[in-house]
């Protein structure tokens, strides 16, 4: 099977040795997102619902990128520096995505890239 590279300049650059999403026949592959303006490349200040805002806007891009949407997203894994924010998280992630649900994990990490406080990624289905 190959493998075609998805990358968008509506979303932030990699900032290693990897892609912003990858596509192997029907799946969408998407690195995981920051809050990091694609633009500015700043990071969004504020608290984490509006981080968490900036990260499902990034992601969405790179789906959207791919070819696909946001209702063809089949799993997400949240990774949060303080697992205290996951009601926020939950309420700003529950704006973007409807029933049925994605699949999801979500565990607390001691650190992410920028130290960032919250960082998503996704599995997308665009069959």
């Amino acid at each position: 099977m190959s493998k075609k590279q998805i990358s968008t300049k509506h979303a932030p650059s990699a900032i290693g040795p990897y892609s912003q999403g990858i596509q192997a026949g029907s799946l969408l592959f998407i690195s995981g997102q920051i809050p990091l303006d694609a633009q500015t490349g700043e990071l969004e200040q504020g608290n984490i619902s509006t981080q968490t805002h900036k990260v499902l806007k990034n992601l969405k891009a790179v789906i959207e990128a791919g070819g696909g949407t946001l209702d063809q997203v089949v799993k997400t894994t949240i990774f949060l520096k303080n697992l205290s924010d996951f009601q926020a998280v939950n309420e700003v992630y529950a704006e973007y995505f409807k029933a049925p649900f994605p699949a999801r994990a979500c565990v607390e990490v001691a650190r992410l890239p920028k130290d960032v406080a919250v960082e998503i990624d996704a599995i997308v289905n665009v069959s």
